[in-house]
This record gives C-alpha cells, sequence and structure tokens, in this order.
C-alpha cells in the first residue's frame, strides 16, 4: 500500500445517555472554557433547548445559521467568534449544521462541541465537512486535522427527529459495508488500521441488517430502545470509525457515485441522501454480478421501505433520456465508480439499471 492513510477516529469524548447535557457546564469549567457560541438552526435549537442547561458560569452566544455550510457561511461564524472571543463552538442540528461547526472552529483553532440533532450521518463524529455553495450545490469536501472536542447525544433530543432521516441514515450507512468491502477487495496487503475499519463497515451491516425495521417501530412509537441506540449509535460512530480508520481506501465507491448522478434529476429529489445511496447500492451490486446480496437486500429494503425500483425513486424504464443522463453523470471523471471499475460506461450502468428493473420487477419492460 503506497498510498499515505491518514487515520483520525473520533472526538475526543463521546457519551450517549439521557441528561448528559446537564454536564456541559462541569467539563467547560474543568477546561477553563468561559465563553461559548451556540450554532443552531431554528428546528433543532427548539427541539435542544429544553435539554440544554442554564450555564452560571460560562457566558453563552447564540448564533442562527442561515442553512448551509458554504465559504460565506463559514467566514460569517468565524467573524462572529472572533468579535466574541469565545472559546468553544458548540454546533446543535443536523448534518449540514455540524460540518459548518467544525470548518468555523478548524478555521480558528478553537475547540468544537456537537450535538446532533439527527441520526442520519456520521457528521458528529468524523472531521470532515462537505461544502456546498448558497444554492445547496455540492463545492467540495475538507478533511480537518482536528476531530470534535466533544460528542455529546442526548436520547431525548434524538427521539424527537423524524423518521425519514433514520430510515435514510440506514441508507447511507448500509453503504458503508458494500462500497467499503468491495474496495477493500482489491487490497492485497491491508494495515491494521484498514482491517480495523472493515471491521466496523461489517459491523454496520450487521447491526442495520437485524434492527432497523425494529428501530425505525421504535422511533415511531417514541420509545428509546436497545434496538434503537444501536442504530442510531451505527449510523453515527460505527460509520464514522469506518472513514476515520479507513481514510479514502473504505469511504466511497460506486453507490455514491449512482447517487450523485440521480441528483441531477428533478423527479429523484423527493428522496433523501440516504435513499439515494440506497438504490445506488443495488445498482453497484449489480454491476459486481453479487446477486446473493441483492437478493438478501431486496425483502429488507422493502421492510425498511428504502427504494428498490426505478418507480420508488420517480422513474421509470420509459424514461431513457433521464436515466441515461443519470448513467453518463455517474461516470464521469472523477467519480468513485471507477475505483472498483476502471473501464466502467454510461451504457454498463444504465443496463444495470435496466437489469435491476427487470430483477425487482419481472413485469416491467426493456428500455430498448
Amino acid at each position: 500500500m503506497n498510498t499515505l492513510l491518514e487515520v483520525r477516529s473520533g472526538p475526543s469524548y463521546y457519551a450517549c445517555m439521557a441528561n448528559i447535557l446537564d454536564t456541559l457546564e462541569t467539563k467547560l469549567n474543568k477546561a477553563n472554557m468561559r465563553k461559548v457560541l451556540v450554532i443552531h438552526g431554528d428546528k433543532s435549537w427548539e427541539v435542544a433547548e429544553p435539554f440544554f442547561p442554564a450555564l452560571e458560569n460560562v457566558e453563552t452566544k447564540l448564533l442562527k445559521y442561515n442553512g448551509e455550510c458554504s465559504d460565506l457561511e463559514i467566514e460569517r461564524v468565524v467573524k462572529y467568534a472572533q468579535e466574541e472571543n469565545v472559546d468553544v463552538l458548540i454546533g446543535i442540528g443536523g448534518g449540514k449544521l455540524l460540518d459548518l461547526a467544525k470548518s468555523a472552529g478548524n478555521s480558528i483553532g478553537k475547540e468544537i462541541i456537537l450535538i446532533p440533532t439527527l441520526a442520519s450521518t456520521c457528521a458528529a463524529w468524523t472531521p470532515l465537512s462537505v461544502i456546498y455553495d448558497r444554492n445547496g450545490s455540492y463545492v467540495r469536501f475538507d478533511i480537518h486535522e482536528k476531530s470534535a472536542w466533544m460528542l455529546l447525544i442526548e436520547p431525548g433530543i434524538l427521539l424527537d427527529s423524524p423518521i425519514a432521516y433514520l430510515r435514510a441514515g440506514i441508507g447511507d450507512t448500509l453503504a458503508k459495508w458494500y462500497e467499503g468491502n468491495a474496495l477493500v477487495e482489491k487490497i492485497a496487503t491491508k494495515s491494521t488500521c484498514i482491517e480495523l475499519a472493515h471491521i466496523a463497515a461489517k459491523q454496520c451491516q450487521e447491526v442495520l441488517l437485524t434492527h432497523g425495521e425494529e428501530a425505525l417501530a421504535d422511533l415511531t412509537k417514541g420509545k428509546w430502545t436497545d434496538s434503537l441506540q444501536r442504530v442510531m449509535e451505527t449510523n453515527i460512530v460505527t460509520s464514522g470509525l469506518v472513514g476515520g480508520f479507513g481514510d479514502q481506501f473504505l469511504r466511497i465507491a460506486g453507490a455514491h457515485s449512482i447517487h450523485n448522478g440521480m441528483t441531477s434529476l428533478e423527479q429523484t429529489h423527493h428522496l433523501l441522501h440516504g435513499e439515494k445511496v440506497a438504490y445506488g447500492i443495488l445498482v453497484q451490486l449489480l454491476l459486481e454480478g453479487k446477486f446473493s446480496d441483492i437478493k438478501q437486500l431486496l425483502p429488507i429494503y422493502e421492510s425498511l421501505k428504502l427504494p428498490r425500483t426505478l418507480s420508488e425513486i420517480g422513474l421509470t424504464l420509459e424514461h431513457k433520456a433521464e436515466l441515461e443522463q443519470m448513467a453518463a453523470l455517474s461516470v464521469m471523471e472523477g467519480e468513485a465508480i471507477h475505483l472498483l471499475f476502471p473501464d466502467i460506461t454510461m451504457e454498463k450502468v444504465a443496463a444495470a439499471m435496466q437489469n435491476l428493473e427487470v430483477l425487482t420487477n419481472p413485469a416491467s419492460k426493456s428500455m430498448n
């Protein structure tokens, strides 16, 4: 293995327990942190405020974010944090907001505390931020030198999260195994850290296939159960460990490239990121010829309500131009699908989607 492997395992401190935020002031005082900046959204603060303690000896500043993790927004937060001379940045929200807090904190060398309000991504764990423009279009991702100081999960906050985001998180986290394993299979000599990442990726698959359906049902009932905690921590923690220890060797492959092609189509805009990735897993597996994996996943996808067919992502085989556009974009230069299939073409991806449709819906007609 000649490529540099950079390991960033995760936050310095992690806890998931009821009323964990009540310990916040004690931890801040021990570290001599006297002024904090809380970055939040409207919905995230509404659900988190009842659990957020009154900090008696720590000055608190609140700053509402503008909805995107963009360079302009990072600059705005950095400027405010510097003007107020804060010691710590606390991010409360979903993936974009947490990414914003990480980017701003790392830019000015300040400690970062993350309090997720969704369990849909590993953003709370990983020292990585996805950067968008002001309109929400993807620009790049930045890997930070330093991980968060603390990650605090309050179950009462996550119990208020929409079920759609947990479902999407399951789809996105399943890709940690199906993409990561496919990449690892191409590595002749695996380092200890690659092996640890591979184990974490397998754990993602096993937990989600075993507990995913029950966790969704428990969240619907508003019940904090072992299955729900396992799935939420898998989406946040175990998923983060895959990239933390595996770096680019287990990060993304074919499923995310299919997702990227899908985002160009208006018909698919009703789907969340992880739902698109879930469909991409099936396309990747078909390209690999791993039909036994597809057979295992199809009934599980049905029970989890993850998309399996074109109709479930908003298309049909009659949308030939749209499918070709999606296939073409998924194989553009630089897309991660080339890590698995160096000679991949638009035609191969389009054929895979067609064959997957026949596999999942035998009554489907050919594109031809």
